[in-house]
């Protein structure tokens, strides 16, 4: 089973590898996703990684608060998603 994690208080200058690297010093990673603009394509600042229950604690304890690209990282369980409410008479094509 895999879980998802938090990664906060990025530089905007941080790459998906860039987590790639970090993350695999301390065990395996499945995935990340950095999270851009859909305008600009400029990150957001935050990614989510994907990693087995086993290694999704000890990441965060290796990584929350530790320095990357100048920033002090967040590293913390994902939580999930909330619906949003529909906005009524505003429909995006």
């Amino acid at each position: 089973m895999s879980k998802t994690l938090y990664v906060g208080n990025l530089s905007w200058q941080t790459t998906e590898e860039d987590l790639q690297k970090l993350f695999s010093k301390e065990g395996t990673v499945e995935s990340v996703r950095l999270i851009t603009d859909r305008n600009t394509g400029r990150s957001k600042g935050f990614a989510f990684v994907e990693t087995s229950e086993e290694t999704a604690q000890k990441l965060i304890n290796t990584f929350n608060g530790t320095e990357l690209d100048g920033r002090k990282i967040v590293v913390s369980e994902a939580k999930p998603k909330k619906d949003r409410p529909t906005r009524s008479g505003f429909r995006r094509f």
